[in-house]
């Protein structure tokens, strides 16, 4: 079974839903036949590659609230993450284009290593407060997730997999899906947001009872071997 997650690593939401996520599939009795795949999904693409604004002034201009409400929203986020185990760290925090980001994702499911590179930048972003946007902390970031610093600097100095970036985002829109986080069980089954534990481990059983439905076995045990005996009814007149 195949599990798709849609995201951005400077979406609270999204480190939110990935442990929530995480904690369903422990608990999913065929785990170990799940496949889970990132896709990349920009909050805003459009803005300019380079820059940053404080998050704060973004959400407050974004939603016309002032500025101190919109750290009271940071503060409410932080006691959420704290409840899955997450330790966020948003005061002062930046937003900006995170499509060189995405594209080392990418790198990172051709190097076996998506989901490490995908906590690595959440956790640079939310806890740790680097950047996702230099280049030099962006690489620093996912050679400690087990990919190579010289070739994540040639495809930051290229536009290798920004095409791919592009798509994925695409095909959210294809599929319906408007935010983020955005999780895609089998191609049958969209879950949208944080939701909790418990939905998405409802989602899982019930989409593996759909691909896999049990055997309906008729009739019953009375003309059946087994390990130790054969079973023959009492009118069977046929020799033992």
């Amino acid at each position: 079974m195949r599990v798709e997650i849609w995201s951005d690593v400077i979406c609270p939401w999204c480190y939110i839903g990935k442990r929530h996520f995480e904690k369903a599939l422990e608990g999913f009795d065929h785990r170990d036949r799940v496949e889970v795949v990132h896709r990349s999904f920009q909050l805003d693409p459009s803005f300019p590659a380079g820059e940053t604004v404080d998050v704060a002034d973004m959400l407050a201009e974004k939603y016309g609230m002032t500025r101190e409400r919109a750290v009271e929203m940071n503060r409410q986020m932080e006691q959420r993450a704290a409840g899955v185990g997450l330790e966020y760290r948003l005061e002062g925090g930046r937003a900006g284009n995170t499509a060189d980001a995405h594209r080392l994702i990418h790198l990172g499911a051709e190097r076996g290593v998506q989901d490490a590179v995908v906590e690595a930048l959440f956790k640079a972003h939310f806890t740790d407060r680097r950047s996702v946007f230099d280049h030099d902390s962006l690489v620093e970031v996912v050679a400690e997730a087990g990919l190579d610093e010289a070739e994540a600097r040639e495809v930051l100095a290229s536009d290798r997999f920004a095409s791919d970036v592009d798509a994925e985002q695409r095909a959210a829109r294809d599929i319906g899906a408007t935010g983020v986080p955005f999780f895609v069980i089998d191609r049958r089954y969209g879950v949208s947001g944080a939701q909790p534990t418990e939905t998405f481990a409802q989602v899982l059983d019930k989409a593996w009872a759909e691909a896999n439905p049990a055997l309906t076995t008729v009739g019953d045990d009375a003309a059946t071997c087994t390990d130790d005996a054969c079973a023959v009814p009492a009118d069977d007149p046929s020799p033992r």
